[in-house]
């Protein structure tokens, strides 16, 4: 089932799974709470989101969302696995009869994909019609239409069907893959086609551009086996190369946005292909900047699309701003039309998310009046209450308090009251773990050697333990090492190393003579080995001391 839980975790971010149960507060990169087993007296237990990991420093305990559950439901990985699943939306029966024949089945899809693709620009090719509609009323030149594998389905209902069944496609396949209707004929006729290619460099599907009058102007693929549109980031493998590069990333709504955009050199846009922006959106594209500019509409889905970014990005670390100078283009792509300079002054100029908003919220009510300020104070201060970082919040509780001509105190007076009402709420759907974990120091004292063994660059210390090669094993063992002991040097990670080793092996033989003093309650003195379980017990004594 090792699939089903890749497409589990790939769905679920740790900190969501985590934060059912422990409330979360941003630590640098990681998050940190108190432990769900009640046995730390300050915050110890650690997220990392980047990793999927998590570790409870006072518990000794770590590793994924799966062993999570496990621990703090006490309940074994299957049951672990249907919980999750549940929760991610994930159908366990379409993983049952084994890895291997998941993985052929993709592969399969992957394969049709390709060679739909493939087909697709050939015949665009051989369509003056269509050479037309892509080169001169939608602007885009070859290299555009090359890197983006742009191409034309064929207005007959099985033309591709057909093609791909010589090649010795299935209906099935072609199904699971996303190419047909429910009349089992092309899914896509007449259509501009454009491939959902993901940061792999595969294709994972298409949305399709209607070429003249009718509905829907844009058809997507469905979710499949390879496509799921809550994750997937239109452009990002055109795109992530320049966002490394500039260290900013322009989301766009639209597909032929991201097109235009790059076409007219801002090549790090994005979009979000069809679908609400999503946390996991965010986190994806947080891995490659933390400046993140939106170019959205400044309408009411516009206003709350933005507010949903400020949001989620509240615990990101995420500098977000919004581009909004569109010289009365109704879009980046109108835009570009017009003249790709201002598109790319556009972006350039883009201003504070929550600057943006307010904006926005002061043209909604009226602030010459009471229930104007009340409204306005309402909605200011839960946008507000997103903004982790204080004097950022400050700064513009500051701001706030003197557009409603108050003092700042009053404002924050009214923000505490909201926090407090929220806070209380929440606490009500935290919960409560099943199972207690008792403090266990030998294995606290294994997972601080291991840490500097793999990452401390240790030598001189023999440390004999073996390292797994499970990589949410080594994960965690990694957010240990980054929390207790990266600032140390070379030297004194030695020292460390030492006296962690001179402390575990005494915590082994304590162990030991434990284990054998209990062997030597249940033997009767005239049993053979009575004897020779209490010298060994002696011998351990005598060592120690």
């Amino acid at each position: 089932m090792q699939d089903a839980k890749e497409e589990i975790k790939s769905r679920l971010s740790v900190e969501d799974v985590v934060g059912q149960y422990v409330e979360l507060k941003r630590a640098g990169r990681n998050l940190k709470g108190r432990s769900p087993w009640g046995v730390d007296k300050t915050p110890s237990f650690m997220v990392s989101p980047e990793k999927g990991i998590w570790h409870d420093f006072s518990a000794n305990k770590g590793g994924d969302i799966f062993t999570f559950v496990m621990e703090v439901e006490g309940i074994g990985f299957r049951e672990a696995m249907e919980k999750l699943a549940g929760q991610a939306g994930v159908d366990l029966a379409k993983y049952r009869g084994g890895d291997l024949q998941v993985s052929h089945k993709k592969a399969r899809v992957r394969e049709a994909l390709n060679l739909a693709t493939k087909y697709y620009q050939a015949c665009l090719v051989r369509s003056k019609n269509v050479c037309e509609y892509v080169f001169y009323r939608r602007n885009l030149n070859r290299k555009t239409v090359e890197e983006f594998k742009i191409g034309y389905s064929p207005a007959s209902g099985k033309a591709l069907t057909e093609a791909l069944k010589k090649r010795g496609f299935s209906e099935d396949e072609l199904d699971a893959a996303g190419l047909l209707n429910r009349f089992k004929s092309d899914m896509f006729r007449d259509r501009m086609m454009v491939p959902f290619i993901d940061t792999t460099g595969n294709v994972i599907g298409f949305t399709a551009r209607i070429l003249g009058k009718g509905e829907p102007k844009y058809l997507n693929t469905p979710e499949t086996l390879l496509f799921n549109k809550s994750r997937f980031i239109f452009g990002l493998h055109q795109a992530k190369e320049a966002i490394r590069r500039s260290g900013f990333v322009v989301i766009v709504e639209g597909n032929m946005d991201v097109i235009s955009s790059h076409q007219a050199g801002v090549k790090e846009a994005v979009a979000t292909s069809g679908t609400a922006m999503t946390e996991q959106h965010l986190k994806s594209l947080a891995n490659l900047t933390s400046d993140i500019r939106l170019a959205y509409d400044g309408d009411e889905a516009g206003v709350k699309a933005t507010e949903r970014a400020i949001m989620m990005a509240g615990d990101l670390g995420i500098d977000l701003t919004v581009i909004s100078d569109y010289h009365g283009a109704k879009d980046p792509d109108e835009l570009i039309q017009k003249d790709p300079t201002l598109w790319q002054a556009a972006v350039a100029k883009s201003v504070p998310a929550v600057d943006w908003l307010l904006k926005k919220y002061e043209e909604r009510v009226d602030l010459s009046s009471a229930p104007g300020k009340r409204k306005y104070s309402d909605i200011a201060l839960k946008l507000l209450g997103y903004i982790k970082d204080e004097v950022e919040r400050a700064s513009y509780e500051e701001k706030v308090a003197k557009k409603l001509d108050i003092e700042v105190e009053i404002l924050r007076e009214k923000g505490e009251r909201l926090n407090k009402k929220l806070e209380q709420s929440s606490r009500k759907y935290l919960k409560k773990p099943k199972t207690e974990i008792q403090n266990d120091t030998l294995k606290k004292l294994e997972n601080s050697l291991l840490a500097i063994k793999i990452f401390g660059g240790v030598t001189k210390v023999q440390i004999p333990l073996e390292i797994s090669d499970d990589e949410t094993r080594l994960a965690e063992l990694e957010l240990v090492f980054n929390s207790e002991h990266q600032n140390y040097q070379t030297s004194d990670l030695e020292r460390e190393a030492r006296e962690l080793l001179a402390r575990y092996n005494s915590e082994l033989k304590k162990q030991r003579i434990k284990e054998l003093s209990d062997k030597l309650n249940e033997l009767d003195e005239e049993n053979d080995q009575y004897d020779q379980v209490l010298k060994e017990i002696r011998d351990l004594q005598k060592d120690k001391n």
